[in-house]
């Protein structure tokens, strides 16, 4: 039970810590790329650089998006792999420690099935040093068996999930920032033409 203990702690610590980060770093870009949208259509790229430097440190979009704006005068083709670079950046820290939950969320129900085994052994040897069988001789390792197991797939549950919801919001925001960042570079194209 200690190391299904230590496992739930570190879950819970790890999705707490993921989902107060993903909330902090706002991954909305939709209405912040409109804005830049706007002011590039206007011809004015210093002032959407001016809007996005204060929004950098605590917007993942606004990082993209002043990344794209501060290279604008480059190529498309190394505009795009400048964008894309900022993007992975961000996708990744965005992503860290995503990964334990994946590991938590495996290790827990093979360690709570190792605790069954544990109380399955422990069963039978209560069996075989008792002169007359009867179910309370057994109940204590088949208890253990159980409880084990249960406590496993509970935190492999709960991790699992929260992976999948986390990482569904890294994906959105990767999706939208593509997207975003798509229109972003075809107005700069027009505006250099």
């Amino acid at each position: 039970m200690w190391p299904l203990l230590f496992f739930s702690v570190a879950a819970m610590a790890i999705i707490m810590e993921r989902a107060l980060y993903l909330f902090r770093h706002k991954l909305q870009i939709d209405e912040l790329g409109a804005k830049v949208l706007e002011t590039i259509n206007k011809g004015k790229i210093k002032n959407a650089a001016a809007l996005l430097e204060p929004l950098a440190g605590k917007s993942m979009g606004a990082r993209v998006l002043l990344a794209l704006v501060n290279h604008a005068d480059l190529s498309e083709d190394r505009l795009e792999k400048a964008v894309e670079t900022e993007a992975l950046g961000c996708i990744h820290s965005l992503e860290s420690g995503l990964t334990f939950l994946t590991a938590i969320g495996s290790l827990a129900p093979l360690t709570g099935f190792l605790g069954t085994v544990s109380g399955m052994i422990g069963a039978f040897r209560s069996i075989a040093e008792a002169t007359e069988v009867n179910a309370q001789i057994v109940a204590n390792g088949i208890y253990e068996a159980l409880i084990t197991t249960v406590f496993g797939l509970i935190i492999a549950i709960i991790a699992m999930s929260a992976h999948y919801i986390l990482t569904s919001f890294v994906d959105r925001f990767a999706v939208r920032t593509e997207q975003t960042c798509s229109e972003l570079i075809t107005a700069l194209a027009k505006s250099y033409k």
